[in-house]
């Protein structure tokens, strides 16, 4: 009797054990796929932004004597952070939540903002300098594309760091802080804006 209730004891903390770890392992891995996912989603909406630069180049080109050096700021500023943002999503892409390391986040932030600046600095021209050009149908479309395109920035970032924060609190709690450096898991950093990044570029006219 004594030798099946030993075998009942031994068979039952095989289960929780496996349990535990199976359990924690699985979870880990849905978290960590939740904080790729909402990655994916800040991308895209940043990518939006990349695909209207083009337009309102061409659009502001249409004014002959628009300072040609603005035109090339923006141009090399949306280059640089196309290729950033490249850079970025191949070694998520590899590595899951691992590769949204600080100094990645910290270089995508910086092509990002250094290309609204860009763009707000050309705004601020046609607004202040080209009347006939702020008017036109194709410059107010503009306007409201940018402007909505800041606004699902905006939300993809703040939807980030939600999951970024279920995922990290996760691996920090009892068993699975003992169990996320077995695995190969490790916090990923939240998406933090620098002083002024979280406002839109100059869109108004």
């Amino acid at each position: 009797m004594k030798k099946w209730i030993t075998i009942g004891i031994i068979l039952l903390a095989v289960i929780i054990l496996y349990r535990v770890f199976a359990g924690s392992y699985n979870n880990m891995v849905g978290y960590s796929q939740d904080v790729k996912k909402e990655w994916s989603n800040v991308e895209a909406a940043y990518q939006r932004r990349l695909d209207l630069i083009p337009n309102l180049v061409n659009t502001v080109k249409g004014a002959a004597d628009f300072e040609k050096s603005t035109l090339t700021a923006v141009i090399e500023a949306r280059a640089g952070a196309a290729q950033t943002t490249k850079e970025v999503h191949d070694q998520v892409d590899k590595e899951g939540a691992k590769g949204l390391t600080g100094e990645n986040l910290q270089k995508f932030q910086a092509a990002q903002n250094q290309l609204a600046a860009s763009v707000g600095r050309m705004i601020n021209i046609v607004v202040e300098q080209y009347p006939q050009l702020r008017a036109t149908e194709n410059f107010r479309e503009l306007q409201s594309q940018l402007e909505g395109t800041e606004n699902r920035i905006t939300v993809a970032r703040r939807d980030f760091n939600d999951k970024v924060i279920v995922y990290n609190t996760y691996i920090k709690r009892f068993p699975q802080n003992l169990l996320a450096g077995m695995y190969g898991f490790t916090e990923s950093v939240y998406f933090e804006a620098d002083k002024g990044a979280e406002k839109a570029p100059a869109v108004k006219f």
